[in-house]
């Protein structure tokens, strides 16, 4: 499989939970389906009648009805499965809440990204997404320590999304001015204090990273001065943690700006970092759009579909959170179309003759951009919301951007 193809996959993975998650019920209804890839077909679809049996017994007649209706559409499509997929299946199905008092039926069937677990059936007014919700998680997990004598802050890199864990401001006195005896005692009353310091700092690093450390891919340590060294050589951390500790780096910082810093010298080391990718592809765009001629960046859905229809495109930077669908209308009155990119189909009128549109197409924008890329031979590059560069992306350029092959007569943006 294609890099495209595991990227998109994993975009409608995405839009497919959120579109379930924002689903309602009227009363216990929706039924959420969770089969494991070693669950037989037949003793689901066994589990099942059991459940019809139970659900015929439901003392409302209209939620007994549409809990029965959803466990029948189930039980039909199971019978196209001879076992599960590799990673298993998942059936959200129910009557939700539409207009008013109007419900229609909802189905999704779903074949996760990683291998289900846990057999589950649970009918209630919400779809349940907790075992998907484990899988939307990023797996490039790192360990973040910066530290100094005079604080020290703990955290994680998930992909993108740099989490502190703590900070923490120490007692351990900078300087004195005491002489012979006195400056000797002052001196070991600063050790104990920085000892104790570190200490209490190796605690929170272990409890943290601890339950985290087979899914960390590293630890990242840093900080001004030779304080961070001295505290890797000692014992304040656990030697699971030591095993996954890279180079230590120097850093002028020891609280979440110097997180920052941290991981910015950390991708610098490390290239396949999410967010050092990220971080690569948004800096070459703008240093495009800050040439004075324009350079080969362009931005806004207008001007980058159409360099993509005009295969002048060499890389598409789409945000994750650009939940917009390509609708086509069409006017029943004068056949006048019209192209739009909404979050949601609303009615419109034709501009011509002012005659109420119908919706001749419905598309997910970043379905329709994967195809224009694929048709001209572009590259893709999904940037998600949580790093810097990705909140750049969405609130200053409307979460869409490209680099042109070559430079356009076009505008840059729309």
């Amino acid at each position: 499989m294609s890099d495209g193809d595991l990227q998109i996959r994993k975009y409608e993975f995405k839009r497919a939970i959120q579109e379930i998650a924002e689903q309602r019920g009227r009363g216990t209804e929706l039924i959420s389906l969770y089969v494991p890839p070693d669950k037989q077909i037949y003793d689901v679809i066994q589990y099942l009648r059991e459940e019809y049996s139970t659900s015929s017994n439901i003392k409302s007649k209209s939620t007994r009805k549409n809990v029965l209706a959803a466990i029948e559409s189930i039980m039909s499509r199971l019978k196209y499965y001879k076992s599960p997929p590799s990673n298993g299946l998942v059936f959200f199905v129910g009557h939700v809440a539409t207009r008013g008092d109007q419900t229609e039926m909802f189905t999704k069937i779903i074949e996760p990204p990683d291998p289900i677990q846990t057999f589950m059936y649970k009918c209630d007014s919400v779809f349940h997404l907790e075992q998907l919700r484990v899988q939307l998680e990023n797996k490039e997990i790192y360990g973040l320590i910066v530290i100094d004598r005079k604080e020290a802050t703990i955290g994680f890199l998930n992909g993108t999304s740099i989490d502190v864990v703590s900070n923490e401001q120490s007692l351990v006195p900078s300087k004195h001015h005491q002489g012979g005896q006195s400056s000797r005692r002052y001196e070991r009353l600063i050790e104990i204090a920085a000892h104790e310091f570190f200490k209490k700092i190796g605690e929170i690093a272990n409890n943290a990273f601890m339950p985290k450390i087979r899914e960390m891919k590293a630890v990242f340590i840093g900080g001004p001065g030779a304080t961070k060294e001295y505290f890797l050589e000692k014992e304040y951390l656990r030697p699971e943690i030591k095993k996954k500790m890279a180079d230590p780096f120097d850093i002028g910082y020891t609280d979440e700006t110097g997180l920052r810093e941290l991981v910015e010298k950390a991708s610098g080391t490390i290239k396949d970092m999410q967010i050092s990718r990220e971080k690569d592809l948004m800096d070459r765009f703008m240093l495009e759009i800050s040439k004075v001629n324009g350079g080969l960046g362009i931005y806004g859905e207008s001007a980058v579909v159409k360099g993509l229809q005009e295969k002048k495109v060499d890389l598409v930077l789409i945000s994750e959170g650009l939940n917009k669908y390509r609708l086509l209308y069409q006017c029943p009155s004068c056949g006048n179309e019209i192209e739009l990119h909404k979050e949601k189909d609303e009615p419109v009128n034709c501009p011509k003759c002012s005659t109420p549109m119908v919706l001749k197409e419905k598309e997910d924008l970043v379905d329709y951009l994967f195809k224009l890329a694929e048709a001209s031979g572009a590259k893709v590059e999904l940037i998600s919301e949580e790093s810097e560069e990705g909140k750049l992306l969405k609130k200053a350029f409307g979460g869409l951007a490209a680099i042109l092959r070559y430079v356009s007569d076009s505008p840059a943006v729309n």
